[in-house]
């Protein structure tokens, strides 16, 4: 009974050995003490009763030898018990990883796969063991659940971590598993990569995901979608350049897409980074014009400058400098932005307009109208500012009175039209009032001009 006590109820370590050994000594004791009784002891019993010693025997010694196999039988089922308690514990770990961000439930997977692992190799014909497999199968479709939730950017990171197992965990027990996530990690980088394509803000950048598919999947029925979704891609943009909406915000998203296309290191895309490019070169021409359409004349000279610096080759390169040029006198004079300037130059006679330049530094002279240029015009190295206050007291200024050859001088040749013009002084030391300055002209056919540029004291 003492015994039953201290070994009930079974656990997975069993009886000490020690209490084991004690008892079975205990036992020859108890046996050696009887055999020299029932020498000694003198009987009157019947023959009935000698009868059933040998039976009453076999039973005392089968009553321990069956709580034995008993006892051993509890033990293992304690084992079992304990190996499927290790099981769960794995499983709730799994569980417990919905939802969070990989890199946050990836060190808690590991966990449970270590515990799969040594379940289903070293405890491989345990009940526990045994169903390792199947538990494999639900971690797999456990982690690629954003695959089929079609959130594929999300997707990749935990199924290159099922297709990268084959190189950490027990092949024998994975099997094929690791190779069937190839397609899904395939089209996943595919979604990915062209989803990204002109989105500035997209993490992964679409280079990230496109290069990781070419040089993972070069074979792969996806990676030959990638160049027809690049060009409906640029397409879509550039249509929308046509219909004029927002051109300026669908050029930054092509030049995001070309920058895209450029860190592509495979050659299949080279082709369509070269449309890419064309299509920016394009949208740049169509946000400088919009932004002059929209009266934004600052952004709009400095869109139309950097085109022409850019491409200085385009046929289109002279007229995004003109629309510069009238961009620039609008900002000051906003009359003179009613309209694009022309695209070509109107035929026909021309007139002749003589420039001085009667102030210090050098100056230009920036016109729009029936034609847009501008001229430049060194410094009178012995000119100087007007004084002011000559304005307030009502007597005009008389520029440019001196001998002619003193005046740097330009030439320009006029269609006939109204003109805004556009006095700029490149370097006049202190900045005033004169320094720059609107005008307007008239130019009618048969008559010839003379222009004097000069500056006044800005109080």
């Amino acid at each position: 009974m003492a015994l039953l006590v201290l070994a009930l109820p079974a656990d997975v370590d069993g009886v000490p050995a020690g209490l084991l050994i004690g008892y079975g000594v205990f036992l020859l004791l108890a046996a050696a003490d009887g055999a020299r009784r029932g020498l000694r002891a003198t009987l009157s019993l019947g023959a009935s009763f000698r009868r059933l010693a040998l039976p009453l025997a076999v039973v005392l010694l089968a009553v321990p030898a069956g709580g034995s196999l008993a006892y051993g039988a509890a033990r293992d089922e304690a084992k079992e018990q304990a190996l499927l308690e290790r099981l769960s514990a794995a499983d709730a770990q799994v569980k417990s990883a919905d939802g969070l961000a990989f890199d946050k439930a990836e060190p808690i997977l590991a966990k449970a796969l270590d515990e799969y692992e040594d379940l289903g190799t070293n405890k491989a014909g345990s009940r526990a063991g045994k169903l390792v497999p199947a538990r494999l199968d639900a971690y797999y479709e456990s982690v690629s659940a954003p695959y089929r939730n079609k959130t594929y950017c999300e997707a990749i990171a935990p199924l290159k971590h099922l297709r990268g197992l084959d190189g950490t965990f027990d092949k024998e027990l994975l099997g094929a598993r690791p190779a069937k996530t190839d397609e899904p990690l395939a089209h996943s980088l595919y979604e990915c990569g062209t989803s990204a394509l002109g989105v500035y803000t997209a993490t992964p950048a679409a280079e990230e995901s496109l290069n990781e598919l070419y040089d993972t999947f070069p074979k792969s029925s996806h990676t030959t979608r990638v160049e027809p979704a690049v060009r409906a891609a640029i397409k879509t943009r550039t249509d929308a350049l046509d219909s004029g909406t927002t051109p300026c915000n669908t050029t930054n998203e092509l030049r995001t897409l070309r920058r895209s296309l450029q860190a592509v290191s495979d050659a299949a895309l080279d082709g369509v980074t070269r449309e890419a490019k064309d299509a920016v070169q394009r949208g740049d021409f169509a946000c400088g014009t919009d932004q002059f359409k929209d009266k934004d004349f600052d952004n709009a000279a400095k869109t139309m400058t950097e085109y022409a610096k850019e491409y200085p080759d385009s046929p289109q390169a002279a007229h995004a400098r003109s629309i510069a040029i009238a961009a620039e006198i609008a900002d000051e004079e906003p009359a003179a932005g009613k309209s694009l300037p022309p695209a070509t130059v109107p035929g026909g006679s021309r007139m002749i307009m003589v420039v001085s330049n009667d102030g210090p530094g050098e100056v230009e002279l920036l016109y729009t109208g029936p034609m847009t240029g501008k001229v430049t015009l060194k410094a009178c190295t012995t000119c100087t500012k007007y004084p002011g206050p000559i304005l307030s007291q009502g007597k005009k200024i008389k520029a440019c009175t001196g001998p002619s050859s003193k005046y740097p001088k330009a030439t320009v040749l006029l269609p006939a039209g109204d003109y805004h013009l556009l006095q700029k002084r490149v370097s006049t030391g202190t900045s005033t009032a004169g320094d720059t300055k609107t005008s307007k002209a008239k130019i009618e056919p048969g008559y010839s001009y003379t222009n004097c540029l000069y500056v006044t004291s800005g109080f």
